[in-house]
């Protein structure tokens, strides 16, 4: 991303010690919420979301003995501002490997700001079947005033109130080679 140099780091929210906390306490609160893992298919939303469900999956399956489900989805072509996207949208594959009628899908996902990506992703998800339950679990809730849909986190790592200015990236060291969420301004 281009825009990325013109971003100014205001302050660093959580370091790698947090997010693993923040990580840990994300599947025990699930576990415990659905009284174990049998029915559970966790699914990330590509990007981001994809390395913090394998990270949440894996500590299930340190909690419970047996990791859940694991599943990928990409929303590219669900999302309702793909004209702005560009003429040549890269998509990614959707990996959902075992049926997801009658489980428990938590979609997993970094940043929860306007609502717009997770009805993308419960869009596609319903093209897959009919779970019995779907909940969301996110690292960071930017809060509900910049919610442009009713749509709120079963799970929360951290709520952090921003200005719709302010950018929270969550950096993980699969795309960045390290572990931290920041809030960034543009450098304009």
């Amino acid at each position: 991303m281009a825009d990325e140099a013109k971003l100014l780091e205001k302050s660093r929210i959580m370091d790698s010690a947090r997010m693993k906390r923040a990580i840990s306490r994300l599947a025990s609160e699930i576990v415990e919420e659905n009284q174990g893992s049998s029915d559970l298919y966790i699914v990330g939303i590509r990007r981001r979301g994809v390395p913090l469900a394998e990270k949440i999956v894996d500590k299930i399956g340190e909690l419970e003995g047996h990791p859940p489900l694991f599943g990928i989805i990409d929303i590219t072509l669900y999302r309702d501002d793909l004209s702005t996207v560009g003429a040549s949208p890269i998509v990614n594959r959707t990996e959902l490997d075992a049926d997801i009628e009658d489980k428990i899908v938590v979609l997993v996902d970094d940043v929860l700001y306007t609502g717009r990506t997770i009805r993308a992703a419960l869009d596609q998800l319903m093209d897959f079947g009919r779970p019995k339950k779907v909940q969301l679990a996110v690292l960071i809730d930017r809060g509900r005033e910049h919610r442009e849909l009713p749509i709120q986190a079963d799970f929360v790592g951290k709520t952090v109130p921003t200005k719709k200015s302010e950018i929270i990236k969550v950096m993980l060291k699969e795309y960045d080679g390290l572990e931290a969420v920041g809030i960034f301004e543009r450098d304009d």
